[in-house]
């Protein structure tokens, strides 16, 4: 799709060098190359268009664009469906879509005049005529500018004009310090047409952008980011500098025994296996080799496990210091408004049968009502299943926000998600000293009640309105039928049972009766924006807003809100979520460009208004440039008080993901996660420093996204015949590998210069100028959105590296761990941000085979990366050892399943032979076991004391670890086996079998019964121990010479698989109370039945009858 742009349109010029050496004096003789460079609007170098402020034109395509929807697809126009309203419930925030103006004036003409923030008519003329849209563009097109009221010309605001840059100082610069650029400007209205020279340093954020070094300096080379900084340099000399973020280190008293009882274990473990290797049980020389091969793998398996644990760190931030630093007033920013970054937030979703739209209505809730600066940020919904359910679901999401969100501000809720907020068990009016709080939260609850019952009334609802529109559509057939005065019969006419939308029109993605076009898998482009960028200066409301709310001191804007849904068509692969996320990337990138992204699933919504200002404190602290994302901690609401299936995962939420961000950082988790834009793109973190390692050398020199790669060293790696996937991108690349967007490709710089640390200490080398994000961001235009329209177009990444090197990496279930990988295999770096109230929170599964299947998609994922590229063993020198093995155990961890499974056996196997692991009990082998089992207990004691969690929480995910490494792991190991070697891909279906009908029970999922073929393994574990103890006591009982020893060592193994595999029975149980006793009393006759049988077919030595020598007195 072509597009015209006149407005905000990047500047366009031409770059001349000299092939041999770009910095040669011009006269040299040398090869020129001449090639185009977009140069985006930076801070200092803005577009001519600009003006003082919005003109009336500018705010009427900004309405026009916010109240319309946009269409296309591959081989289709691009459509904007200017739309009256977008739900049947009235809404009246001004920013909501829809038109809510008044009347066009003009004769013959039914449109709406558009409204700016406040809902004001806006009106192009002095005169106050009234005029929409399409007659204002067709009175300056056909009418000469002309007002149709008054008949004088329409006025526009003058443009400021823009200085051009100075030129730097030419004289005693240094040539390794400099690069010179000859610009040469096209002939282009209302933009430069001079040639000046530009000076570019390592500091350098845009194309063309100078940044200039001091008069003071030696040689004009910049020794900083904070000397380049504008206005004064010692602006923030006057006050102590202040980092915004602290490690908070682990008392050396936990830590230090903490590793030496890893390291005694590890001794331990060695010594056991070197004694187990040389004293055989030459009795049953294959029961010992199963279980010292099993044993081996254990201790690998654990080594693999600790060693990432070694050097956790805890970390907090401040958020006195990120308010005093970036919106407190300065001579840089005298206003005070907010200097920070905006943040892009993006919440998924698929399909409205398994994720209710009420559920999404409130995390989108949550989202517009966080305590981060209006302005700066936005929200887009993605929704892959095209439902009209999930559009409606979201538009009165953005209607309830009118209300919710200036609720929340006026009287400090949290948390911000209505649902949970109005389900609080503890006191509401609890240290709220407002005395109007009692009747707003009693007007706000009876509307979220009404707002509940809307959305769920939408699929009647919807499902009404089409029956009443086809069914007119139908009568209108017939009757043009009849008039055309056909003879066929009407029945062999097939009228399509549209879906349709509260205006009157057909719905352009999935209809409820599936047909081409309009299936889930077959449907075009759509954008809806549902609330328009808010204006750039808080809003506050008046008494009389919201139906007698005072909101007089409240600032009622609301952040801009996105509906997505990318095009689909039959023979595509649309990669699923990594797929969906990477339409996310890319329209944001066109619609608001926030150089941070953060992304919820729709089930997770924000628990602590201020996280987003948590995770930004880490961004911008000193080092944060080279953090590729800021991973939040999940936390769960919903689950059992017994946590009974580990649904919590405090171990790796708390012990694993708490010691990796002492490494290189945690690995991204799926949900909760503020990525820094740039590293999502792939490129190569800044301050890349030659360095050596285990695993050879790291010879990576400084990167930036603006970074120029020296001469030759292209040529350098097609001479070694070896292109490294991680080789830096360069400008020239940058279209290939993007796509063909110039907006998309010119955002690129501007995110990376927006999301720079500020530049206020001598430390920071990349950084920005304090002041620079304060500048109002551009409306959106039609334009602007039709070319997000075209970038989540299904054929957009054909012959491009999105999913590949750039974005959401494709080509696993676990997309989220391998996205991570890629970045720290970068070099990236990643912090784990555990804040004080849980910033987060969503659900989880509580059902045991739900529970299963989660897990089994996870291990597959696993499985699927240990057979990739994306194996550590693959990685590059980048990724710290220890990283590398917390990755590599990422991938080999399901493979464990195939060796606890017969670990589990090998108990029962013992008691049904009569034989044991080791020929005899030992005191070796009881000391050695001894000190294994106490060096567990301590270190679970210590890992209980520096993370917080509870020895309860422990002990659940150690029986978790059983069962899932019985049932899912192994299945995922099969089903990837299977994959790599047969290409033969299985599925492991569950059926609902009873569940519990108590709709007044929280806890009514728990005791729902599915079975699963994930369960025959742990089943069986189960029934042969329970028959192996009956049968070895039995035989004990009976027999002449009794070992009483070899019974205990067996008993004691199997008791403790039972115990781990607790959990697993007592969900095979159901509801407590429910199941019979006559099953127990089945159970136990069955056992002592077998138990006969087996005696009786191999009786005790010594006799030959059933028995034996034993008699009953």
């Amino acid at each position: 799709m072509a597009s015209n742009l006149t407005h905000g349109s990047s500047m366009v010029r031409k770059i001349t060098h000299l092939s041999n050496d770009l910095d040669q004096d011009q006269g040299e003789n040398g090869s020129v190359a001449t090639y185009t460079v977009h140069i985006p609007p930076t801070p200092d170098n803005q577009p001519m268009e600009i003006s003082l402020e919005r003109s009336s034109s500018r705010r009427v395509e900004d309405q026009y664009a916010s109240s319309s929807m946009f269409t296309g697809g591959f081989n289709q126009l691009t459509r904007a469906h200017l739309k009256d309203k977008v739900i049947e419930s009235e809404s009246s925030h001004p920013q909501m879509a829809g038109l809510k103006g008044s009347s066009c004036a003009v004769p013959g003409c039914d449109g709406r005049v558009m409204t700016d923030e406040r809902g004001l008519d806006v009106v192009p003329c002095e005169c106050d005529y009234k005029i929409c849209r399409d007659c204002y563009r067709d009175a300056v097109r056909t009418g000469e500018g002309i007002c149709p009221g008054c008949k004088d010309p329409y006025k526009e605001p003058e443009v400021a004009t823009q200085q051009p840059l100075p030129l730097p100082p030419g004289a005693g610069v240094s040539k390794m310090g400099r690069r010179l650029s000859l610009m040469k400007s096209r002939s282009q209205n209302n933009e430069f047409d001079h040639a000046q020279w530009l000076f570019e340093t390592k500091g350098s954020y845009g194309y063309g952008n100078a940044m200039w070094p001091k008069d003071s300096e030696p040689d004009g080379i910049s020794v900083s980011g904070s000397d380049w900084m504008g206005g004064d340099p010692n602006v923030f000399s006057e006050k102590q500098w202040r980092p915004l973020t602290r490690k908070l280190s682990i008392s050396a008293a936990v830590l230090s025994p903490y590793r030496l009882i890893i390291f005694i274990r590890l001794v331990i473990l060695a010594f056991f296996l070197k004694w187990r290797i040389q004293n055989p049980n030459d009795n049953a020389i294959w029961l010992w080799g199963m279980s010292v091969v099993c044993e081996i793998w254990f201790g690998f398996s654990w080594l693999l496990d600790q060693l990432p644990k070694l050097f956790p760190i805890n970390r907090v931030a401040d958020l006195d210091v990120l308010r005093d630093k970036f919106e407190t007033p300065n001579p840089t920013n005298p206003t005070g408004k907010s200097d920070l970054p905006g943040i892009d937030m993006f919440v998924s979703t698929a399909d409205p049968e398994k994720e209710p739209p009420l559920v999404t209505a409130n995390t989108i809730l949550s989202i517009l009502a966080a305590d981060y600066p209006v302005e700066k940020l936005s929200c887009y919904v993605s929704d892959d299943g095209g439902a009209l359910l999930t559009f409606e679901a979201m538009a009165e999401a953005a209607s309830f926000a009118n209300l919710w969100v200036p609720f929340c501000r006026k009287h400090d809720i949290e948390p911000r998600n209505p649902e949970t907020y109005f389900n609080l068990k503890r006191d509401p009016y609890k240290n709220k000293v407002r005395s109007d709080f009692v009747r707003d939260r009693r007007r706000v609850k009876r509307e979220y009640d009404e707002f509940k019952v809307r959305i769920n009334s939408l699929p009647d609802s919807i499902r009404r309105r089409s029956d009443a529109y086809n069914a007119r559509e139908e009568i209108k057939a017939m009757k043009k039928w009849r008039e055309n005065g056909h003879e066929e019969p009407m029945e062999n006419l097939k009228f399509p049972k549209a879906t349709w939308m509260a205006d009157g029109t057909h719905w352009p993605g999935t209809w409820t009766t599936s047909v081409p076009e309009h299936s889930r898998g077959d449907h075009a482009s759509i954008i809806q924006v549902m609330l328009k960028p808010p204006s750039d200066e808080p809003l506050t409301g008046t008494a009389s807003d919201a139906n007698a709310f005072d909101l007089t001191e409240v600032d009622i804007r609301l952040p801009m809100l996105v509906y997505v849904s990318r095009e689909k068509r039959p023979g595509y692969d649309h990669n699923k979520k990594a797929g969906a996320m990477n339409a996310l990337v890319r329209a944001s990138a066109i619609m608001s460009n926030g150089p941070f992204i953060l992304n919820l699933d729709c089930d997770h919504y924000i628990f602590n208004s201020q996280a987003l200002r948590e995770g930004m404190c880490f961004m911008m602290d000193r080092g944060g440039e080279r953090l590729c994302y800021v991973q939040f901690p999940q936390r769960f609401e919903g689950i059992d008080p017994n946590d009974r299936y580990a649904n919590h995962n405090t171990v790796f939420f708390d012990v694993n993901m708490r010691a990796l961000d002492g490494l290189q950082g945690p690995v991204y988790v799926g949900t909760g996660c503020l990525f820094r834009r740039t590293a999502l793109y792939g490129f190569d973190p800044p301050l890349m420093k030659e360095e050596t390692s285990w695993f050879g050398r790291k010879n990576k020199k400084s990167s930036t996204v603006a970074s120029v790669p020296e001469a030759g060293s292209e040529e350098q790696v097609l001479r070694n015949n070896s292109v490294s996937e991680d080789m830096e991108m360069t400008t020239a690349l940058v279209p290939k590998k993007f796509g063909n967007s110039s907006l998309l490709v010119d955002s690129i710089k501007v995110a990376e210069f927006q999301g720079l640390p500020l530049a206020d200490h001598s430390s920071i080398k990349y950084g920005r100028p304090p002041g620079a994000l304060t500048l109002p961001r551009d409306p959106l235009d039609a334009t602007t959105v039709a070319e997000a329209i075209n970038v989540i177009s299904c054929w957009y990444e054909d012959k491009t590296e999105w999913g590949i090197r750039v974005g959401w990496i494709y080509g696993s279930v676990t997309e989220d761990v391998v996205t991570g990988y890629r970045m720290h295999n970068r070099g990236w770096k990643s912090v784990y941000c555990v804040t004080k109230r849980d910033a987060f929170r969503g659900t989880a599964p509580i059902n045991l085979t739900d529970r299963l299947h989660q897990v089994l998609r996870w291990a597959t994922g696993s499985v699927e990366i240990f057979f990739s590229r994306n194996n550590a063993l693959l990685a590059s020198s980048r990724l710290k050892f220890l990283q590398r093995i917390a990755y590599l155990n990422v991938g080999i961890y399901p493979f464990t399943s195939i060796f606890l499974i017969v670990y589990c056996f090998v108990p029962a196997l013992s008691l049904f032979t009569g034989e044991f692991i080791v020929e005899s009990l030992q005191v070796s082998f009881l000391v050695y076991l001894l000190g294994i089992t106490l060096t567990l207990v301590l270190l679970a004691a210590l890992e209980i004391k520096w993370s917080g969690i509870e020895l309860e929480d422990w002990w659940r995910n150690e029986q978790f670890w059983l069962i899932g490494g019985t049932s899912a792991h192994f299945a995922a190991v099969l089903q990837g086996l299977l994959k790599v070697t047969a290409g033969i891909e299985i599925s492991f279906t569950l059926t609902s079998k009873s569940g519990g009908d108590d709709e007044n029970d929280e806890y009514a999922d728990l005791y729902i019964i599915k079975w699963s073929s994930l369960m025959i393994p742990p089943i069986t574990i189960m029934m042969v121990n329970l028959i192996a103890i009956a049968v070895a006591v039995s035989r004990t009982i009976y027999s002449e010479d009794r070992e009483w020893s070899s019974l205990l060592g067996g008993v004691f193994f199997s008791f403790w698989v039972l115990s781990h595999l607790y959990p697993f029975a007592k969900g095979l149980m159901g509801r407590r109370g429910r199941t019979p006793t006559i099953v127990f009393v089945w159970s136990g006759l069955i056992s002592i039945t077998i138990s006969l049988l087996w005696v009786a077919i191999d009786p005790p030595s010594g006799s030959s009858q059933i028995g034996g020598s034993f008699q009953f007195p």
